[in-house]
Protein backbone atom coordinates (compact mmCIF):
# COMPACT_ATOMS: atom_id res chain seq x y z
CA UNK A 1 0.00 0.00 0.00
CA UNK A 2 1.85 2.84 -1.27
CA UNK A 3 1.33 6.45 0.30
CA UNK A 4 2.79 9.88 -1.65
CA UNK A 5 3.49 13.17 0.91
CA UNK A 6 4.57 15.94 -0.41
CA UNK A 7 5.51 19.65 0.58
CA UNK A 8 5.33 21.86 -1.67
CA UNK A 9 6.70 25.40 -0.84
CA UNK A 10 7.36 28.48 -2.95
CA UNK A 11 10.74 26.91 -4.88
CA UNK A 12 10.39 23.56 -4.26
CA UNK A 13 8.33 20.57 -3.49
CA UNK A 14 9.58 18.07 -0.98
CA UNK A 15 8.21 14.31 -1.92
CA UNK A 16 8.33 10.82 0.50
CA UNK A 17 6.76 7.42 -0.72
CA UNK A 18 5.97 5.65 1.90
CA UNK A 19 5.19 1.28 1.35
CA UNK A 20 2.16 0.31 4.48
CA UNK A 21 2.16 -3.07 5.45
CA UNK A 22 0.00 -1.83 8.36
CA UNK A 23 -0.35 1.33 10.41
CA UNK A 24 2.96 1.18 12.29
CA UNK A 25 4.84 -0.65 9.90
CA UNK A 26 6.22 0.76 6.75
CA UNK A 27 9.26 1.40 4.15
CA UNK A 28 10.58 5.05 3.06
CA UNK A 29 10.75 3.80 -1.35
CA UNK A 30 12.02 6.90 -2.30
CA UNK A 31 12.43 10.40 -1.07
CA UNK A 32 14.04 13.88 -2.70
CA UNK A 33 13.07 17.40 -3.86
CA UNK A 34 12.56 19.81 -6.72
CA UNK A 35 14.41 22.98 -5.96
CA UNK A 36 14.19 25.99 -7.82
CA UNK A 37 10.83 26.10 -8.74
CA UNK A 38 10.31 29.52 -10.58
CA UNK A 39 13.52 29.50 -12.87
CA UNK A 40 14.63 28.75 -16.06
CA UNK A 41 16.45 25.58 -15.08
CA UNK A 42 15.19 23.28 -12.10
CA UNK A 43 17.30 20.45 -10.29
CA UNK A 44 15.43 16.99 -8.95
CA UNK A 45 17.14 15.53 -6.38
CA UNK A 46 16.38 12.03 -5.72
CA UNK A 47 17.16 8.93 -3.49
CA UNK A 48 15.63 5.47 -3.82
CA UNK A 49 15.31 3.15 -0.65
CA UNK A 50 19.11 3.04 0.66
CA UNK A 51 20.70 3.68 -2.72
CA UNK A 52 22.72 7.32 -3.45
CA UNK A 53 21.02 10.53 -4.31
CA UNK A 54 21.30 11.44 -7.97
CA UNK A 55 20.62 14.96 -9.18
CA UNK A 56 18.83 15.63 -12.65
CA UNK A 57 18.28 18.93 -14.56
CA UNK A 58 14.91 19.37 -15.20
CA UNK A 59 13.74 22.08 -17.98
CA UNK A 60 10.91 23.92 -19.22
CA UNK A 61 8.93 22.26 -21.98
CA UNK A 62 5.32 23.16 -23.33
CA UNK A 63 6.88 26.81 -23.61
CA UNK A 64 6.95 27.88 -20.78
CA UNK A 65 9.69 30.18 -19.21
CA UNK A 66 10.63 28.49 -15.91
CA UNK A 67 9.71 25.63 -14.12
CA UNK A 68 5.99 25.45 -12.37
CA UNK A 69 5.12 23.30 -9.84
CA UNK A 70 2.93 21.25 -12.38
CA UNK A 71 6.24 20.41 -14.20
CA UNK A 72 7.54 19.53 -10.84
CA UNK A 73 4.97 17.24 -10.17
CA UNK A 74 5.31 16.16 -13.79
CA UNK A 75 9.03 15.42 -12.74
CA UNK A 76 8.72 13.51 -9.70
CA UNK A 77 5.90 11.40 -11.15
CA UNK A 78 8.04 10.32 -14.29
CA UNK A 79 10.66 9.60 -11.94
CA UNK A 80 8.70 7.36 -9.45
CA UNK A 81 7.40 5.83 -12.69
CA UNK A 82 10.90 5.29 -14.21
CA UNK A 83 11.60 1.39 -15.10
CA UNK A 84 15.56 1.63 -13.55
CA UNK A 85 15.41 4.02 -10.49
CA UNK A 86 11.29 4.15 -9.67
CA UNK A 87 9.31 2.76 -7.24
CA UNK A 88 5.58 2.54 -8.92
CA UNK A 89 4.62 0.10 -11.67
CA UNK A 90 2.00 2.64 -12.70
CA UNK A 91 -0.01 5.86 -10.77
CA UNK A 92 -2.72 3.76 -9.28
CA UNK A 93 -0.92 2.01 -6.92
CA UNK A 94 -0.30 5.40 -5.11
CA UNK A 95 -3.44 5.10 -2.62
CA UNK A 96 -3.14 8.55 -1.40
CA UNK A 97 -1.49 11.67 -1.78
CA UNK A 98 -1.10 13.54 2.00
CA UNK A 99 -0.05 17.05 1.31
CA UNK A 100 1.73 19.47 4.46
CA UNK A 101 -0.63 22.57 4.14
CA UNK A 102 0.30 25.30 7.03
CA UNK A 103 -3.09 27.42 8.01
CA UNK A 104 -6.77 25.93 7.96
CA UNK A 105 -7.80 28.85 9.83
CA UNK A 106 -10.04 27.93 12.89
CA UNK A 107 -12.60 26.00 10.04
CA UNK A 108 -10.15 23.44 9.68
CA UNK A 109 -8.74 21.63 12.99
CA UNK A 110 -8.48 18.19 11.20
CA UNK A 111 -6.85 15.87 8.63
CA UNK A 112 -9.56 16.78 6.10
CA UNK A 113 -9.85 14.91 2.41
CA UNK A 114 -8.98 17.57 0.29
CA UNK A 115 -11.98 19.57 -2.28
CA UNK A 116 -12.93 22.72 -3.43
CA UNK A 117 -14.11 23.86 -0.04
CA UNK A 118 -10.97 22.70 1.50
CA UNK A 119 -9.53 24.81 -1.06
CA UNK A 120 -11.34 28.17 -0.68
CA UNK A 121 -10.37 27.64 2.89
CA UNK A 122 -7.00 27.58 2.02
CA UNK A 123 -7.22 30.65 0.18
CA UNK A 124 -9.18 32.44 3.11
CA UNK A 125 -6.06 32.12 4.69
CA UNK A 126 -3.47 33.53 1.99
CA UNK A 127 -3.19 36.91 4.32
CA UNK A 128 -2.67 35.01 7.72
CA UNK A 129 0.32 32.81 5.53
CA UNK A 130 1.58 34.14 2.80
CA UNK A 131 4.67 32.37 2.31
CA UNK A 132 3.20 28.79 2.79
CA UNK A 133 -0.50 28.35 1.72
CA UNK A 134 -0.17 29.63 -1.57
CA UNK A 135 2.66 27.45 -2.46
CA UNK A 136 0.94 24.34 -0.62
CA UNK A 137 -2.14 25.03 -3.39
CA UNK A 138 -0.31 24.85 -5.87
CA UNK A 139 1.79 21.74 -4.97
CA UNK A 140 -2.65 20.14 -4.51
CA UNK A 141 -3.58 21.11 -7.79
CA UNK A 142 -0.12 20.03 -9.32
CA UNK A 143 -0.75 16.39 -7.89
CA UNK A 144 -4.72 17.03 -9.24
CA UNK A 145 -3.48 17.29 -12.44
CA UNK A 146 -0.16 14.85 -12.43
CA UNK A 147 -2.05 12.10 -10.33
CA UNK A 148 -6.00 12.14 -11.38
CA UNK A 149 -8.67 10.31 -9.29
CA UNK A 150 -6.56 9.57 -6.57
CA UNK A 151 -7.40 11.36 -3.27
CA UNK A 152 -5.41 14.52 -2.04
CA UNK A 153 -5.73 14.92 2.31
CA UNK A 154 -4.49 17.86 3.41
CA UNK A 155 -2.74 17.84 7.39
CA UNK A 156 -3.12 21.49 8.58
CA UNK A 157 0.00 22.59 11.10
CA UNK A 158 -2.39 25.10 12.68
CA UNK A 159 -4.56 21.62 13.34
CA UNK A 160 -3.03 20.37 16.53
CA UNK A 161 -3.06 23.45 18.16
CA UNK A 162 -6.40 24.13 18.12
CA UNK A 163 -7.51 22.49 21.41
CA UNK A 164 -6.35 26.18 23.00
CA UNK A 165 -8.31 27.85 25.40
CA UNK A 166 -9.52 31.52 25.01
CA UNK A 167 -7.24 32.76 27.33
CA UNK A 168 -4.20 31.37 25.48
CA UNK A 169 -5.57 31.84 22.20
CA UNK A 170 -6.70 35.33 22.23
CA UNK A 171 -4.33 38.79 22.06
CA UNK A 172 -5.50 41.61 24.48
CA UNK A 173 -7.33 43.32 21.29
CA UNK A 174 -10.66 44.49 21.24
CA UNK A 175 -12.63 41.33 20.33
CA UNK A 176 -13.89 42.46 17.27
CA UNK A 177 -10.74 42.16 15.67
CA UNK A 178 -11.38 38.29 16.39
CA UNK A 179 -14.91 37.99 15.24
CA UNK A 180 -14.09 40.22 12.38
CA UNK A 181 -10.56 39.23 10.85
CA UNK A 182 -9.29 36.07 12.52
CA UNK A 183 -6.61 37.39 14.70
CA UNK A 184 -5.84 35.40 17.14
CA UNK A 185 -3.14 32.58 18.21
CA UNK A 186 -2.96 29.62 16.00
CA UNK A 187 0.47 28.17 16.11
CA UNK A 188 2.20 26.22 13.86
CA UNK A 189 4.96 23.27 13.35
CA UNK A 190 1.41 21.42 14.36
CA UNK A 191 1.90 18.19 12.88
CA UNK A 192 5.91 17.78 14.12
CA UNK A 193 5.00 18.90 17.69
CA UNK A 194 2.11 15.94 17.31
CA UNK A 195 4.16 13.03 16.33
CA UNK A 196 6.92 14.04 18.67
CA UNK A 197 4.49 14.01 21.99
CA UNK A 198 3.39 10.65 20.41
CA UNK A 199 6.58 9.09 19.77
CA UNK A 200 7.85 10.17 23.36
CA UNK A 201 5.00 8.61 24.62
CA UNK A 202 5.86 5.17 23.30
CA UNK A 203 9.38 6.11 24.32
CA UNK A 204 8.65 5.93 27.75
CA UNK A 205 5.83 3.48 27.81
CA UNK A 206 3.00 5.89 28.91
CA UNK A 207 -0.46 6.49 27.65
CA UNK A 208 -0.51 10.05 25.39
CA UNK A 209 -3.23 10.88 27.07
CA UNK A 210 -1.71 10.59 30.06
CA UNK A 211 1.35 13.38 30.18
CA UNK A 212 2.22 16.50 30.14
CA UNK A 213 4.45 17.54 27.82
CA UNK A 214 6.78 20.76 26.43
CA UNK A 215 7.95 20.13 23.13
CA UNK A 216 10.65 22.13 22.11
CA UNK A 217 10.85 22.57 17.88
CA UNK A 218 14.32 23.66 17.94
CA UNK A 219 15.33 24.41 13.70
CA UNK A 220 15.85 27.43 11.29
CA UNK A 221 11.89 28.14 12.70
CA UNK A 222 11.57 27.28 16.17
CA UNK A 223 8.61 26.70 18.32
CA UNK A 224 7.23 25.72 21.79
CA UNK A 225 4.11 23.89 22.51
CA UNK A 226 2.71 22.89 26.21
CA UNK A 227 0.31 19.90 26.18
CA UNK A 228 -1.82 18.63 28.57
CA UNK A 229 -2.66 14.82 28.31
CA UNK A 230 -2.99 14.67 24.60
CA UNK A 231 -4.26 18.36 24.21
CA UNK A 232 -2.16 21.23 23.54
CA UNK A 233 -3.06 24.18 25.44
CA UNK A 234 -0.93 26.95 24.80
CA UNK A 235 2.40 27.41 21.87
CA UNK A 236 4.92 29.80 21.00
CA UNK A 237 4.12 30.99 17.74
CA UNK A 238 0.95 33.53 16.96
CA UNK A 239 -1.30 34.36 14.35
CA UNK A 240 2.19 34.22 12.01
CA UNK A 241 5.56 32.02 12.46
CA UNK A 242 7.07 35.33 13.50
CA UNK A 243 6.03 35.46 17.16
CA UNK A 244 7.71 33.69 20.07
CA UNK A 245 10.91 32.23 20.19
CA UNK A 246 14.34 33.65 18.60
CA UNK A 247 14.76 31.85 15.05
CA UNK A 248 17.46 31.52 12.76
CA UNK A 249 15.89 34.83 10.67
CA UNK A 250 13.16 35.56 12.24
CA UNK A 251 13.00 37.72 15.99
CA UNK A 252 10.33 36.49 17.58
CA UNK A 253 9.06 38.24 20.74
CA UNK A 254 9.58 41.64 19.83
CA UNK A 255 7.86 45.44 21.01
CA UNK A 256 4.36 45.54 18.73
CA UNK A 257 5.43 49.57 18.88
CA UNK A 258 8.72 48.60 17.45
CA UNK A 259 7.60 47.88 13.70
CA UNK A 260 5.55 51.10 14.04
CA UNK A 261 8.72 52.98 14.88
CA UNK A 262 10.22 51.99 12.21
CA UNK A 263 7.35 53.49 9.70
CA UNK A 264 7.35 55.97 11.20
CA UNK A 265 11.27 56.95 10.46
CA UNK A 266 10.73 55.89 6.90
CA UNK A 267 10.62 52.13 6.16
CA UNK A 268 8.02 50.42 4.35
CA UNK A 269 5.88 48.10 6.07
CA UNK A 270 7.10 45.63 3.47
CA UNK A 271 10.84 46.48 4.54
CA UNK A 272 9.76 45.86 8.02
CA UNK A 273 8.26 42.81 6.88
CA UNK A 274 11.25 41.43 5.48
CA UNK A 275 13.45 42.65 8.29
CA UNK A 276 11.85 40.77 11.11
CA UNK A 277 11.07 37.31 9.23
CA UNK A 278 14.76 37.73 6.69
CA UNK A 279 16.98 39.71 9.02
CA UNK A 280 16.55 39.37 12.36
CA UNK A 281 16.90 36.37 14.99
CA UNK A 282 20.04 34.70 14.69
CA UNK A 283 21.38 36.33 11.43
CA UNK A 284 20.85 39.52 12.48
CA UNK A 285 22.73 39.75 16.32
CA UNK A 286 24.94 37.71 15.36
CA UNK A 287 26.66 39.77 12.07
CA UNK A 288 28.02 36.94 10.71
CA UNK A 289 26.11 36.65 7.40
CA UNK A 290 24.45 32.97 8.77
CA UNK A 291 21.59 31.99 10.47
CA UNK A 292 22.73 28.53 10.60
CA UNK A 293 23.33 27.40 14.17
CA UNK A 294 26.33 25.57 13.75
CA UNK A 295 27.99 28.81 12.16
CA UNK A 296 27.03 30.83 14.59
CA UNK A 297 28.62 28.24 17.94
CA UNK A 298 31.26 28.18 15.09
CA UNK A 299 31.71 31.99 15.44
CA UNK A 300 31.20 31.99 19.16
CA UNK A 301 33.85 29.54 19.96
CA UNK A 302 36.96 31.89 18.01
CA UNK A 303 35.52 34.29 20.12
CA UNK A 304 33.00 36.84 18.38
CA UNK A 305 31.22 38.47 21.02
CA UNK A 306 27.99 39.22 18.66
CA UNK A 307 27.49 35.49 18.10
CA UNK A 308 28.06 35.08 21.34
CA UNK A 309 25.19 37.28 22.18
CA UNK A 310 23.13 35.18 19.62
CA UNK A 311 23.42 32.68 21.27
CA UNK A 312 22.53 33.98 24.79
CA UNK A 313 19.39 35.65 23.56
CA UNK A 314 18.14 32.53 21.84
CA UNK A 315 18.99 30.29 25.01
CA UNK A 316 17.41 32.48 27.21
CA UNK A 317 13.80 32.75 25.27
CA UNK A 318 13.74 28.96 25.43
CA UNK A 319 14.73 28.86 29.16
CA UNK A 320 11.88 31.30 29.86
CA UNK A 321 9.23 29.83 27.53
CA UNK A 322 10.15 26.69 29.39
CA UNK A 323 9.74 27.83 32.62
CA UNK A 324 6.60 29.52 31.50
CA UNK A 325 5.15 26.39 30.39
CA UNK A 326 5.98 24.32 33.42
CA UNK A 327 4.05 27.02 35.67
CA UNK A 328 1.08 26.52 33.21
CA UNK A 329 1.02 22.87 33.31
CA UNK A 330 1.40 22.78 36.98
CA UNK A 331 3.23 19.58 36.71
CA UNK A 332 5.46 18.24 33.89
CA UNK A 333 6.39 14.60 32.78
CA UNK A 334 8.78 15.79 30.23
CA UNK A 335 10.99 18.48 28.15
CA UNK A 336 11.58 17.24 24.60
CA UNK A 337 13.60 18.33 21.73
CA UNK A 338 13.04 17.72 18.29
CA UNK A 339 14.07 19.30 14.88
CA UNK A 340 17.54 19.98 13.34
CA UNK A 341 19.11 21.77 16.16
CA UNK A 342 17.08 20.19 18.97
CA UNK A 343 18.19 16.78 18.06
CA UNK A 344 21.76 17.15 16.74
CA UNK A 345 22.99 20.80 19.17
CA UNK A 346 24.38 18.80 22.27
CA UNK A 347 25.63 22.78 23.12
CA UNK A 348 22.37 24.18 22.93
CA UNK A 349 20.78 21.36 24.98
CA UNK A 350 23.27 21.54 27.46
CA UNK A 351 23.01 25.43 27.93
CA UNK A 352 19.41 25.47 28.13
CA UNK A 353 18.63 22.35 30.90
CA UNK A 354 21.39 23.45 33.05
CA UNK A 355 19.88 26.19 34.03
CA UNK A 356 16.73 24.24 34.77
CA UNK A 357 17.84 21.94 38.02
CA UNK A 358 15.54 24.43 40.39
CA UNK A 359 12.58 23.59 37.82
CA UNK A 360 13.30 19.73 38.74
CA UNK A 361 14.97 19.13 35.22
CA UNK A 362 18.35 16.73 36.69
CA UNK A 363 21.24 17.00 33.26
CA UNK A 364 23.48 14.41 32.35
CA UNK A 365 26.51 15.86 30.19
CA UNK A 366 27.38 12.11 29.00
CA UNK A 367 23.68 11.14 27.72
CA UNK A 368 23.49 14.60 26.64
CA UNK A 369 26.39 14.17 24.29
CA UNK A 370 26.11 10.55 23.22
CA UNK A 371 22.50 12.01 21.93
CA UNK A 372 22.59 12.83 18.45
CA UNK A 373 19.73 12.89 16.25
CA UNK A 374 18.21 9.51 18.10
CA UNK A 375 15.28 9.08 20.48
CA UNK A 376 17.02 9.08 23.93
CA UNK A 377 16.64 10.20 27.71
CA UNK A 378 19.16 12.98 28.59
CA UNK A 379 18.35 13.54 31.81
CA UNK A 380 19.84 12.04 34.77
CA UNK A 381 18.30 9.15 36.79
CA UNK A 382 16.09 10.41 39.45
CA UNK A 383 15.13 13.41 37.43
CA UNK A 384 12.04 14.88 38.60
CA UNK A 385 10.98 16.43 34.99
CA UNK A 386 12.34 14.05 32.06
CA UNK A 387 14.46 15.25 29.37
CA UNK A 388 13.89 14.01 26.47
CA UNK A 389 15.57 13.65 22.36
CA UNK A 390 13.18 12.82 20.03
CA UNK A 391 13.20 12.96 16.08
CA UNK A 392 10.95 14.41 14.49
CA UNK A 393 9.20 12.98 11.33
CA UNK A 394 6.62 14.91 9.74
CA UNK A 395 5.92 12.84 6.89
CA UNK A 396 4.84 9.76 8.72
CA UNK A 397 3.11 11.60 10.65
CA UNK A 398 1.25 13.19 7.45
CA UNK A 399 1.06 9.71 5.85
CA UNK A 400 0.05 7.71 8.65
CA UNK A 401 -2.82 11.04 9.50
CA UNK A 402 -4.31 10.58 5.90
CA UNK A 403 -4.88 6.94 6.12
CA UNK A 404 -6.36 6.98 9.48
CA UNK A 405 -8.81 9.31 7.76
CA UNK A 406 -9.32 7.26 4.01
CA UNK A 407 -10.32 4.18 6.53
CA UNK A 408 -13.02 6.57 8.67
CA UNK A 409 -14.65 7.84 5.56
CA UNK A 410 -14.95 4.42 4.28
CA UNK A 411 -12.22 5.27 1.06
CA UNK A 412 -9.47 2.47 1.87
CA UNK A 413 -9.65 -1.05 2.94
CA UNK A 414 -6.92 -2.31 5.03
CA UNK A 415 -6.14 -5.96 5.97
CA UNK A 416 -4.24 -5.50 9.48
CA UNK A 417 -4.05 -2.67 11.34
CA UNK A 418 -1.53 -1.80 14.65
Amino acid sequence: MKMLVINAGSSSIKFTVFNFSWIGKQQVLASGQVECIGLPVSNLIYKKDNCGKTTTEIKPKNGEQTITHIEAMKAICDKLLDKEDGVLANISEVIAIGHRTVHGGEEITKPVIINEHVKNVMKKCFDLAPLHNPPNLMGIEACEKIFPNIPNVAIFDTAFHQTMPPESYLYALPYELYKKYGIRRYGFHGTSHHYVARATANFLKVNFEELKLITCHLGNGCSMAAINKGNVVDTSMGMTPLEGLVMGTRCGDIDPAIPLSLIDKGMHPKEVDKLLNKKSGLFGVAGINSGDMRDIIQAAEKGNEQAELALKIYIHRIIKYIGAYIAILNEVNAVVFTGGVGENSAYIREKVLSNLTSLGITFDAERNKAAIGQAATISAKGSKIKAIVMPTNEELMIAEQSIHLLLEEGKLKLVAIN
